[in-house]
């Protein structure tokens, strides 16, 4: 049964479902019915960081344009332009195992391609979420939904999964910030 948190929530991962080494984050949206503006993007990206909390490079950083870091411990699946269907609608894999041991903990943000261009922002998304499921069971193990709470934000920190000891744990973030991708690459250490 999947566990639903609430913002700001920890939960362990690893502590508490032995055995959990490789997971898929599932992230999803829906669009809001509006005008203007043109189909809205959304992108998924993982930050590795270190123990000061920031990227060291881009090779701590993965998204669309580079899918794979560290030999397979954290790969995007793929690019999604418009979100359409249900479910989730861009994922990244993390094999805990293979995550280098100086990588503390991994920001999983979503941002909006082109937002300033386009003139979008989160107040036009809805019914956003992250879940985590045991990519070798296929088990949900949580689910975070982030709720209505951002307007005139372009980028959301969605969760971190950070070490804890030996442990892995999960922490619901839902932070909001201006300035779309660039703006968390800022927060995050690497250089725009």
């Amino acid at each position: 049964m999947s566990i639903n948190l609430s913002k700001g929530q920890r939960i362990d991962l690893t502590k508490t479902n032995p055995g959990l080494t490789k997971v898929i984050l599932g992230l999803g949206w829906d669009t809001n019915k509006y005008t203007g503006g043109g189909e809205i993007d959304l992108d998924a990206s993982a930050f590795l960081l270190h123990q000061d909390g920031k990227a060291r490079d881009e090779k701590d950083f993965v998204f669309y344009n580079a899918l794979i870091a560290y030999n397979g411990a954290v790969e995007h699946t793929g690019d999604n332009r418009t979100g359409e269907g249900d479910g989730d609608d861009e994922q990244i894999k993390i094999d805990f195992a293979k995550v280098p041991s100086q990588i503390d903990r991994i920001g999983i943000t979503v941002t909006i391609h082109d937002a300033e261009t386009k003139h979008q922002n989160f107040g036009q998304i809805s019914n956003a979420f992250v879940r985590l499921v045991d990519e070798a069971t296929g088990r949900e193990v949580l689910r975070y939904d982030l709720g209505e709470d951002f307007s005139v934000e372009t980028a959301i920190v969605f969760c971190e999964l950070y070490r804890h000891g030996l442990d892995w744990k999960f922490q619901a973030i839902g932070s909001g910030f201006s300035g779309g991708l660039a703006a968390l690459c800022r927060n995050y250490g690497l250089s725009v």
